[in-house]
C-alpha cells in the first residue's frame, strides 16, 4: 500500500495542473497561479514521500515527468498563448489568430527539458538549465501581474515574444543553477542558498504575490554570479 502513496501524491499534482490549465484557458490567471502553486507543493511532497518511505521506483519517475508536463509545461504555454493573444489584438485577424500559438513553444521546450532531465546524470546536486517549475512560476506570475495591474492591460508584443524565447532557451541551456538541497547547514558551503532564501523572504514581504517573478529572476542572476565567482577562484588557483 505504501508504494502507491508517492504516486498518489503525484496524481494530485497532475490534478492541480489540470485545474490550473482550465483556469488559464479562461484567462483567470490568479486561480491558475493558485492551483499551479498547489501542484508544485505536491510535486515536492511526492519525492519526499518516496525517499521517506523507501519506495522510489522507475514508475514514479516517469509519472512525475508526465504530471510536470501538464503543471509546469502545458499551463505556462497556455498562459503565454493568452498573453501573446492580448498583444496581437490590433495586428489584424491573421496575426491575432496564428502568432499566439508561439506561446506553446514553452510547452515544447518544457517537454524536451523534462526528457533530458530524466537521463542527465549531472543534475543530482544542481540543475543544468532552468527547472520547469521555476520557469512556469515566472510566466504565471507575469500573467497574474498583467491581469491585476491597473497601469498595463497587455504586454507589448516584443516583451511577450521575448519571454517566450528566453524561457525556451533557459529551459534547455547548459547554464548551471543551484538547487535548494542542503547536505548540511554550513554557512560557508550554503551561502548562496541562504542569500537567495533571505532575498526571497524580503521580496515576498514587500511585493507579496507579485514577488514570484522577481524571485525567479533573482535565482537566475544569483546562479550566474555564483558560477562566475567559482570560475574566477578556480582560475586564480590554477
Amino acid at each position: 500500500m505504501k508504494k502507491f502513496v508517492p504516486n498518489f501524491i503525484t496524481l494530485l499534482n497532475l490534478s492541480c495542473g489540470i485545474v490550473a490549465l482550465r483556469y488559464a484557458m479562461d484567462q483567470a490567471f490568479d486561480m491558475a497561479l493558485f492551483w499551479f502553486f498547489l501542484g508544485i507543493v505536491f510535486d515536492f511532497l511526492d519525492g519526499f514521500a518516496a525517499r521517506w518511505l523507501g519506495v522510489s521506483s522507475a514508475l514514479g519517475v516517469e509519472l512525475d515527468s508526465l504530471a510536470d508536463m501538464v503543471t509546469s509545461g502545458l499551463v505556462p504555454g497556455q498562459v503565454m498563448y493568452a498573453l501573446i493573444s492580448y498583444s496581437t489584438a490590433s495586428y489584424g485577424d491573421e496575426v491575432h489568430f496564428y502568432l499566439p500559438f508561439a506561446g506553446y513553444l514553452v510547452t515544447l521546450a518544457s517537454a524536451y527539458r523534462l526528457a533530458r532531465f530524466n537521463i542527465d546524470t549531472r543534475q543530482h546536486e544542481s540543475f543544468i538549465g532552468l527547472p520547469t517549475p521555476a520557469n512556469a512560476l515566472f510566466i504565471l506570475s507575469v500573467g497574474y501581474m498583467v491581469q491585476q495591474a491597473e497601469y498595463i492591460k497587455v504586454l507589448p508584443l516584443w516583451a511577450a515574444l521575448l519571454i517566450t524565447g528566453v524561457s525556451c532557451y533557459l529551459l534547455n541551456s547548459n547554464w548551471p543553477l543551484f538547487a535548494l538541497k542542503f547536505k548540511n547547514f554550513s554557512l560557508k558551503e550554503n551561502a548562496i542558498k541562504y542569500i537567495f532564501l533571505l532575498l526571497s523572504a524580503i521580496l515576498l514581504l514587500c511585493f507579496r504575490v507579485n514577488a514570484f517573478a522577481l524571485i525567479i529572476l533573482a535565482y537566475i542572476l544569483l546562479s550566474i554570479g555564483s558560477n562566475l565567482f567559482k570560475n574566477k577562484v578556480k582560475d586564480e588557483t590554477n
